[in-house]
């Protein structure tokens, strides 16, 4: 394998394939990055078992090849190469590849590419979607998935295609996210998967505005679903089990319901925050209806700690209906603003004992539900 490639574009894929990686398997050759010459293209794939990538990056080839190189080595070494043509030649005999830039030769170790799992990405098309609203949909559901593997099925987002809408959803046992949108035309059939979080949040931060569409290939006989992005394929195993029932939690009436800027509510909510962190995040809200007709409604934000103090903001809101007071883990309600790109927001709730739920204004395609903390 001889082959030339611009530090520039070497850097970027080997950073995005290399979280793909697993140094922590039992098979080493795991922990490397597959580089295969063919063509005029640099072909990097990395996998986990449980999920693949395959990137492809454009290079002169004089003599194919292929070979497999830690991930974590030859990420740190291309990512301080000097900006110029890096030039890659590999030793069959010992496995080694030196590494050419400017006055910098390196040589690097590998493992024979024969000993990396093989990687078939399935490459029929079933669906094609919006770049820009796949990543926001994945922005906007991933985040509420559970961390913990107590239950596997809710370290996933359940993803329903029903005709022409496709929905996504996320629970972690404590808050809910839910988002859907409408397909520019309807699927042949009823699918209903369960993707790793993980897997979905690789997808969302890899999604560039360049990738206008992203064809999705759905489990077929495999239990397996792949993303095909711009020179990206992403193949991952579907979780089993059931996911709850997550709209039988989803509030249908409300007795407070307030508007506010996302912004500001977003920057009081951090102020509490400070305060909150000693009596495991809890906040509270007080939401006021306006006294006189006419007149504006609050939301005041507040944090307390008994060792080091408390904090109340108060922003303005058009409220309507009952006041409230209510406690939530106030780093709940920071994940959800942080992924609303809209300027105003809807908190609604039907009393201090219920759920709260995070809408956005003017739009039906996003849900929001926290459970309330005991005081």
């Amino acid at each position: 394998m001889i082959i030339s490639v611009l530090q520039e574009n070497l850097a970027k894929g080997v950073s995005i394939v290399s979280k793909f990686a697993d140094a922590g398997r039992t098979l080493p050759v795991l922990a490397n990055i597959l580089l295969e010459a063919e063509g005029s293209r640099l072909k990097l794939t990395a996998t986990n078992l449980q999920m693949s990538i395959t990137m492809w990056v454009g290079a002169k080839v004089e003599e194919p090849g292929a070979i497999t190189l830690p991930a974590k080595t030859f990420g740190e070494l291309v990512s301080n190469l000097s900006r110029d043509r890096v030039d890659l030649s590999l030793d069959k005999a010992t496995h080694t590849v030196m590494v050419r830039c400017g006055t910098t030769k390196s040589n690097i170790k590998g493992i024979d590419a024969d000993e990396f799992p093989p990687i078939n990405h399935a490459e029929e098309i079933d669906l094609t979607l919006d770049g820009k609203v796949l990543r926001s949909m994945i922005n906007q559901t991933a985040f509420a998935s559970a961390k913990e593997e107590n239950r596997p099925i809710l370290t996933g987002v359940y993803t329903q295609i029903e005709g022409d809408t496709l929905t996504m959803a996320a629970a972690d046992g404590y808050r809910l996210a839910v988002r859907s949108t409408k397909l520019e035309e309807s699927y042949k059939e009823r699918v209903e998967v369960v993707i790793p979080s993980k897997t979905l949040m690789e997808v969302a931060r890899i999604i560039s505005d360049d990738d206008t569409e992203v064809g999705l290939t759905l489990p077929a006989k495999r239990d397996i679903v792949t993303f095909h992005l711009k020179n990206v394929s992403i193949s991952s195993q579907i979780l089993e089990g059931r996911f709850p029932d997550f709209r039988a939690i989803i509030p249908r009436s409300y007795i407070t319901s307030s508007t506010m800027y996302t912004d500001d509510l977003l920057k009081k909510c951090k102020a509490a925050q400070v305060f909150s962190k000693d009596s495991a995040n809890s906040g509270r809200l007080y939401v006021k209806p306006p006294r006189m007709p006419g007149d504006a409604g609050e939301v005041i934000v507040a944090g307390k700690s008994a060792e080091r103090g408390d904090t109340d903001s108060v922003i303005d809101a058009h409220v309507e209906g009952e006041a409230l007071d209510i406690s939530f883990n106030i780093s709940y309600l920071i994940d959800v603003l942080n992924v609303i790109d809209s300027e105003r927001v809807v908190f609604q709730s039907n009393g201090a004992e219920n759920p709260g739920v995070i809408r956005i204004e003017g739009r039906e395609d996003f849900v929001h539900v926290i459970m309330p903390m005991s005081r």
